[in-house]
């Protein structure tokens, strides 16, 4: 049973071709939209929708290409339903509902935090259910826990901006490049631990929510005024992503203690923080509990983990017989993954 994915939510367009009965992912593809939005500062919507049209139809005949299958093989399509860029949504809907149609198969709406939450289990190293997820992209930061899949509880999320939020606008403050996260990571690592601390917001609120608006205007009353050079931005960029990675690790530790679970999922593009991993990683071996993260390709937005979401979706209904569905559709801009203390 081969599922193809889709994942245009925001500004990567990726395909993936899945083997339900081998459970193995043939092969995946992901175009990157970084170099067209660099000029901007930051995603244009109406661009990335118009980048997706034009790279779905070429990036998925290479996918068959390199996976040797033919579209005449798939029996279901998966694609982002949301949340996401509603024009990037749409992008993605109309061209996997397209095929669907044609061929008669099965379309399945995937949650695209649900693709991060889930793709950990594609990893060589796998973790079981149940367990504990921090989901850290640049829109989101939650931490859920997951008993099996459709089963999510949400533990606590950002009250204001995630945490790669504040990457991204903390780097604008440094005046680094789009896009500014990866930048301001790799800034850090030449910065002087202890040279400036910032604050720890909520760190010690007792609940597992974040709020990381205050750190990126504490930030900002640091640089102001001060004279620029080099060292200085850093050794800022350092204290802020030690503030970060403090604070989301100290609740991980207490979303463990609270839930009694022993596995850490971390899923998302912030996920892919190497300051986060070895924090994590030294944290976890001193309370009892093991860290799993997805292949680092995985982190960012790809069509692997919407095509393996959905066949997990599938295996645990019974993989029903694809059928011819309605032509009407939608997608969801804004769609919440699990309300609070809902399982």
């Amino acid at each position: 049973m081969l599922i193809l994915g889709v994942e245009t939510s925001c500004d990567e367009t990726g395909v993936a071709l899945y083997d339900l009965a081998a459970d193995r992912l043939l092969a995946h593809a992901v175009h990157s939209q970084v170099a067209m939005h660099a000029a901007y500062g930051g995603v244009v919507p109406e661009l990335a929708s118009r980048d997706h049209v034009r790279r779905l139809i070429p990036l998925s005949r290479g996918l068959f290409r390199q996976a040797g299958r033919s579209v005449g093989e798939l029996a279901a399509v998966a694609y982002t339903e949301g949340p996401g860029l509603v024009g990037a949504l749409l992008v993605g809907a109309s061209f996997a509902r397209g095929i669907a149609f044609a061929l008669g198969v099965r379309a399945l709406g995937i949650h695209h935090l649900e693709g991060h939450l889930l793709s950990p289990l594609l990893a060589r190293r796998a973790p079981r259910f149940p367990f504990v997820a921090l989901l850290v992209s640049g829109g989101h930061t939650q931490l859920m826990q997951v008993d099996e899949v459709g089963r999510y509880r949400l533990l606590g999320e950002t009250q204001d901006d995630a945490a790669g939020e504040a990457f991204d606008k903390t780097a604008k403050l440094l005046g680094l490049d789009y896009p500014g996260g990866p930048a301001l990571s790799r800034l850090a690592e030449s910065g002087t631990a202890g040279r400036y601390r910032l604050p720890r917001p909520m760190i010690s609120s007792g609940d597992l929510e974040f709020s990381f608006s205050g750190l990126k205007t504490a930030v900002l009353h640091l640089v102001r005024g001060a004279e620029p050079y080099a060292q200085f931005h850093a050794d800022v960029a350092r204290a802020f992503q030690d503030a970060i990675v403090e604070v989301l690790v100290a609740k991980c530790v207490l979303a463990m203690t609270m839930t009694g679970l022993t596995q850490l999922v971390v899923a998302g593009g912030v996920g892919a923080n190497r300051q986060l991993r070895a924090a994590l990683d030294a944290t976890a071996s001193g309370h009892g509990f093991d860290v799993f993260y997805p292949e680092p390709e995985l982190c960012t937005d790809n069509g692997a983990m919407i095509a393996f979401a959905a066949a997990l979706r599938l295996r645990a209904a019974g993989t029903p017989t694809a059928a011819r569905e309605a032509h009407g559709f939608s997608v969801r801009p804004r769609w919440a993954l699990a309300p609070p203390g809902a399982a």
